[in-house]
């Protein structure tokens, strides 16, 4: 039996390949953490509404996320689990508004969230807006009860629905940029 992969899918494998470049990378494990520290989160790119959110901000949101995850890392070893608290990504994405000029636009659509070090992960709209794993993607704003550290920033991101949670854990989020891959 042949399974007919959408023809987009190719592209959207290159497009998030060029769209991470070089910045695809671990976060950096030495120096003085509060550098990277971040308190607003922009979302830019193809939305009708350019935002600009601060922590106090994000915690007025009305959709909160209460829930437990553990950050399992790319080779499957898990650290300890958490009591996580925060805003769902895609409730974020809806108040900037993702632009569809029609139907499928969306389904040609990336969602990269980038960090102040550079490091970056993407989703795809269809895995925030149409599958279960929209549920357990995080802006993550408190960790066990407190507002997250120097060692996160007070803006971070996981995608808590991964089998291994580490590769898309975005500590120090800064910015959200939406993209549509294909014309």
């Amino acid at each position: 039996m042949t399974i007919a992969l959408p023809r987009f899918l190719p592209s959207l494998a290159l497009a998030a390949t060029l769209a991470l470049g070089n910045f695809a990378h671990a976060h950096p494990v030495t120096g003085d953490p509060s550098r990277y520290v971040t308190t607003q989160l922009a979302v830019q790119g193809a939305v009708e509404h350019t935002l600009t959110l601060g922590v106090a901000e994000l915690r007025q949101l009305a959709q909160r996320y209460p829930g437990d995850a553990t950050v399992k890392l790319q080779h499957g070893s898990a650290g300890a689990s958490s009591k996580l608290s925060g805003v769902r990504l895609r409730d974020v994405l809806a108040q900037a508004s993702v632009i569809s000029k029609d139907h499928n636009d969306v389904k040609k659509t990336v969602i990269i969230a980038t960090a102040s070090d550079g490091y970056a992960v993407v989703f795809s709209w269809s895995e925030l807006f149409n599958s279960p794993l929209g549920d357990g993607v995080l802006v993550v704003l408190d960790k066990d009860g407190a507002a997250l550290g120097d060692d996160e920033g007070r803006i971070a991101l996981i995608s808590a629905q991964d089998l291994r949670t580490g590769p898309r854990h975005v500590k120090w989020l800064q910015r959200i940029d939406v993209k549509k891959i294909v014309e």
